[in-house]
């Protein structure tokens, strides 16, 4: 893991040796749409391991076998997980393993080839969102143009505890969503070299979305 610190944010490469194997295969250009579905859910579990570690905990007594002790449970605070359609579907089921109660909203957002600004189409949200630790989930941080205006809007609806977890980040994007919403941490699995001419993190993986559902 490697944590870059910004003045309020703080960017984390989880650098996991699981999730680096994982990211290697994802990142082939051979691999099919199963395969890569099945990673992208596989790496979502293992980086919701990091990203929730400052999740409130509480003293609960416990009767074992042999007599009562007092352990550490989740201390019951609400959880969202709201991917950016499309491509952040793929992180969702891996994030539910682990916490299965948490509540899934969704934010539909394009990218507009010639501008390469976002787009909102779609907003469906818990009706709670404000009470809840948000996690923003998106494959690809790439120009964070679509990532910021995402986070935006959760905090108009009243979201304030928000996170981001990408798969694959451009600096550039890192940049842009570090300077809209200093106050939301990044995780990412790795800060790849650049953008190119047409906004695609290199070397990335290409199109996430068409790679998750096999559009392309």
């Amino acid at each position: 893991m490697n944590t870059r610190e910004n003045e309020m944010s703080r960017v984390t490469e989880i650098k996991h040796p699981l999730i680096l194997h994982k990211l290697a295969i994802i990142r082939d250009k051979n691999t099919g749409s199963k395969d890569f579905r099945e990673l992208l859910e596989e790496i979502a579990t293992l980086m919701a391991y990091e990203v929730t570690r400052d999740m409130a905990v509480e003293d609960v007594q416990v009767e074992t076998p042999v007599a009562v002790a007092t352990c550490k449970m989740l201390a019951g605070k609400k959880l969202a997980i709201v991917p950016i359609l499309r491509a952040g579907m793929g992180m969702v089921d891996g994030i539910l393993k682990l916490i299965p109660a948490a509540k899934v909203g969704h934010i539909g957002l394009y990218r507009n080839e010639e501008t390469l600004q976002p787009v909102e189409y779609f907003c469906k949200l818990p009706k709670d969102i404000e009470e809840r630790e948000v996690i923003v989930v998106d494959p690809m941080l790439a120009t964070g143009g679509s990532a910021a205006d995402a986070i935006t809007l959760l905090k108009r609806r009243g979201a304030t505890n928000i996170k981001f977890v990408g798969l694959v980040a451009a600096p550039e994007g890192v940049a842009h969503l570090t300077n809209a919403h200093p106050d939301v941490d990044i995780y990412v699995a790795a800060i790849d070299e650049k953008l190119n001419e047409k906004g695609y993190i290199v070397p990335g993986l290409g199109d996430a979305g068409d790679r998750l559902f096999g559009t392309k």
